[in-house]
């Protein structure tokens, strides 16, 4: 469980397709990792999103959407059964792989304190740099033997 998480770093990312929420969204609970809990509530940056919907179908059963204040573009906040709150970046839909992975990276780094508006400045302003040459988990680079970038995981 993530406790007490601090405003200007993130628990993890994701990355949208699409800035349809209530797909998106589904498709997120529906793929949370079980080990955090069933997310009952989430609180998203309305500028991030097409829509505003108050709640969203999943397959066992809704979700409560609120919102953050404006400030707080690109992070969606999750409250889970257990009472876990964990605070994602969200990737723009438009981002390329590079950035989009790198992004990735960055908010899932054990330690990250940045803010998600800092790392997507970052991976905007400096393209062509190589994620593993950047972002590191605990002395090694995140990927280990699989090639594709988390969509989650825990700082801590």
């Amino acid at each position: 469980m993530v406790e007490n998480p601090g405003r200007n770093r993130v628990d993890g990312g994701w990355w949208p397709r699409s800035h349809d929420l209530a797909v998106e969204l589904a498709d997120l609970v529906d793929h949370f990792p079980v080990r955090f809990g069933r997310v009952g509530r989430v609180s998203a940056s309305r500028p991030d999103w097409a829509g505003a919907p108050r709640c969203v179908p999943v397959a066992d059963g809704y979700v409560k959407v609120g919102w953050l204040p404006q400030a707080d573009n690109h992070i969606v906040r999750l409250k889970t059964a257990e009472r876990a709150v964990l605070y994602l970046l969200v990737v723009p839909p438009d981002f390329t792989d590079d950035q989009g992975t790198e992004a990735l990276l960055a908010a899932s780094t054990n330690g990250n304190k940045h803010s998600a508006a800092d790392i997507l400045d970052l991976v905007t302003e400096h393209p062509d740099v190589d994620p593993a040459d950047r972002w590191t988990d605990r002395g090694a680079t995140w990927w280990g033997p699989h090639p594709v970038a988390p969509s989650f995981r825990p700082g801590r």
